[in-house]
């Protein structure tokens, strides 16, 4: 489980396809990475995916080519910035919302503009997402744990202060970008609670 609070603004270092279309990546990052066990989870833009190997600056994740397809990880390359977050510990504060790291679609960004001292971002959810997002509701952009400021059908805003523009790729983003979301897993389960038989 994540919490939607980047702890590091790492980057994609190399890149390596095998025939079965599965993705090798090599991420640079500030992590101590002598306390980053092979097997760890750590969110990548929102995506969970299991450390395999490290190094002394870097480590080796493996994405499937079911997440590539489904993730903006498909469109990873050399140079790519990516927000993370190490998997939370019992005991650990939960500054943003509970964040599972199983991602469940692309939304798009349709427009960004200066609000006061934040940038105002309109994003286009998938239409299969757009009913599990709400205003005052929490979701997760590329594993940024955000607030909904406004819905209106499949379009959502949301505010992202100076801050989170410096230490996520919120400051990167440009109109036209895709990102990794994932719905509030309370909405996830209260709709299906809702459901009719």
């Amino acid at each position: 489980m994540f919490t939607g609070i980047v702890t590091d603004l790492g980057e994609v270092r190399k890149v390596a396809r095998d025939q079965g279309q599965d993705a090798r990546f090599e991420i640079a990052t500030h992590y101590d990475l002598s306390s980053v066990e092979i097997g760890a989870s750590i969110a990548h833009n929102g995506v969970c995916l299991t450390v395999i190997e490290t190094a002394a600056d870097t480590y080796v994740i493996q994405a499937s080519a079911e997440t590539l397809s489904k993730t903006t990880l498909g469109d990873w390359q050399v140079g790519t910035r990516v927000n993370l977050e190490r998997a939370c510990r019992v005991g650990d504060e939960l500054g943003g919302h509970i964040v599972s790291g199983h991602v469940d679609g692309v939304a798009r960004v349709m427009s960004i503009r200066p609000e006061n001292e934040s940038l105002r971002f309109t994003f286009e959810a998938p239409e299969a997402l757009a009913k599990f997002v709400a205003p005052k509701g929490s979701v997760a952009l590329d594993g940024v744990s955000l607030t909904v400021n406004e819905v209106d059908g499949r379009l959502f805003g949301i505010n992202v202060i100076p801050h989170t523009q410096a230490v996520t790729t919120f400051g990167i983003l440009r109109e036209g970008d895709s990102v990794n979301m994932e719905i509030d897993m309370l909405a996830r389960y209260v709709a299906r609670l809702l459901e009719k038989d």
